[in-house]
């Protein structure tokens, strides 16, 4: 018997309309959603969830998507990648300016860096920022001896702490 499609294309299953509920039917929308889903790092529970369906039935019907768990960040990763390319192909400035960040990350990546070396390493820290008030009284404390009235400011506070 041929095998017969919905409207959107998918295969219907054969007890499709009879007793019990039909059996979930793996399209390729799903299978990409998959293996997103599995690249982003999510468990399977939580990717059965996102697709209505029980972990049995997902690792059934996805269990090519979800045996490559390991290496499907680095697949993510590299179609960004070709992606990018074609637009940097096409002569696009704003994919342009995102494959040098993105070559950036990796270079990051390759050499066991997690974020980009502080630039602002080599200037000193900025000096606290001191008020009004605290820096009146700090020049209340410490007078000008330049001046006939620090010089006099200074005595007196000589002579204040000598009693």
């Amino acid at each position: 018997m041929a095998e017969v499609f919905d409207l959107f294309g998918d295969p219907v299953p054969a007890n499709w309309g009879g007793r019990g509920r039909p059996e979930h039917v793996a399209n390729q929308q799903n299978r990409n959603r998959v293996s997103l889903l599995v690249a982003l790092g999510w468990s399977n529970a939580r990717i059965a969830s996102a697709l209505f369906i029980t972990q049995p039935t997902l690792r059934k019907h996805y269990f090519s998507e979800l045996k490559f768990r390991e290496v499907a960040r680095d697949r993510l990763v590299a179609q960004v990648g070709v992606k990018l390319m074609d637009g940097v192909n096409d002569g696009n400035v704003s994919a342009i300016r995102e494959f040098q960040k993105y070559l950036e990350r990796n270079d990051l990546m390759l050499y066991g860096q997690t974020q980009k070396p502080a630039k602002a390493a080599d200037k000193p820290a900025p000096a606290e920022k001191v008020g009004k008030k605290a820096a009146a009284l700090a020049a209340a404390h410490n007078p000008d001896v330049g001046t006939p009235l620090g010089e006099l400011m200074m005595r007196r506070q000589q002579e204040g702490t000598s009693h």
